[in-house]
């Protein structure tokens, strides 16, 4: 009876304790396509630029082999960002973050319905998924959507609102910053202290983001983030810069830089 109670006791121990935290997997596609699975198994897209990204793997360019989908975010309405959005919502049902104006011109280009679309703004923060927080903040850019007539070919410009970035919270709490297509800009020093974002996801490659030297000064006196990883480089030829130059513009700092390959998956958090 003795030995009974102590198995039971064990076990009651064992329940009481925490479960062990686990990790989020984040995937890179290249460009600044990402796809982020949080711990308790919601999958979320960012700018899914994917079947015509040059650095995507062929094995994954394959979207009907994504599977499940929770949420697709866009930041802005350049087409190596709104990528397949509009195909990968429609085939997985998802819905889509995205700038209230940029969602009218969906909707009027009939790519998406309203009930579909998560029409927001920044410093609202939504919850569009079980455990899942993202707030739209602001990013230094441009924003245009280009839709091309299948019949014709001829392209017309229609407005893509305001670029953004995302802060998305996980179900654990860990915090990843996207941010989006982007200069250099003050606010990142109120994102970093407001958020405390955990990883930075953030463009080096110049010419229309920030370059290496740029994304330094913004990780060291602005975001002080702990992790970050370098995104937006070497897809399209005016894309110079490098993880190498990113690395040594920041010098000897504290946070960590993780340089990923396209089609790869590492585990953040836990």
């Amino acid at each position: 009876m003795l030995s009974g109670l102590l198995r039971m006791t064990a076990g009651l121990a064992l329940l009481a304790l925490p479960a062990a935290a686990q990790a989020a997997d984040v995937t890179w596609y290249g460009q600044a396509a990402f796809k982020i699975v949080s711990p308790n198994g919601k999958v979320i897209l960012i700018d899914p630029f994917i079947s015509k990204n040059p650095k995507t793997p062929k094995a994954m360019k394959d979207l009907a082999k994504i599977g499940n989908i929770d949420l697709i975010l866009v930041t802005h309405g350049h087409g190596d960002h709104i990528g397949d959005t509009v195909a990968l919502a429609k085939q997985s049902g998802a819905k889509v973050g995205i700038n209230a104006d940029m969602g009218r011109t969906f909707a009027t280009l009939g790519w998406l319905g309203m009930k579909q679309m998560i029409r927001f703004n920044k410093s609202g923060p939504v919850k569009p998924a079980d455990g899942i927080t993202v707030t739209m903040v602001p990013a230094n850019h441009s924003s245009e959507v280009v839709f091309k007539d299948p019949k014709t070919g001829k392209q017309t410009m229609y407005p893509g609102g305001e670029p953004a970035g995302y802060v998305i919270e996980l179900s654990d709490g860990y915090k990843i910053y996207h941010a989006g297509d982007t200069g250099v800009f003050l606010d990142m020093k109120f994102i970093g202290e407001y958020y405390k974002p955990d990883l930075a996801l953030l463009p080096i490659g110049g010419h229309f983001t920030m370059d290496p030297t740029h994304a330094a000064y913004a990780v060291n006196n602005l975001l002080k983030t702990p992790t970050v990883m370098p995104m937006h480089y070497g897809t399209f030829g005016l894309l110079k810069g490098t993880p190498e130059q990113f690395k040594k513009a920041l010098g000897t700092t504290s946070t960590k830089v993780v340089v990923m390959q396209p089609g790869e998956t590492r585990k953040f958090g836990g």
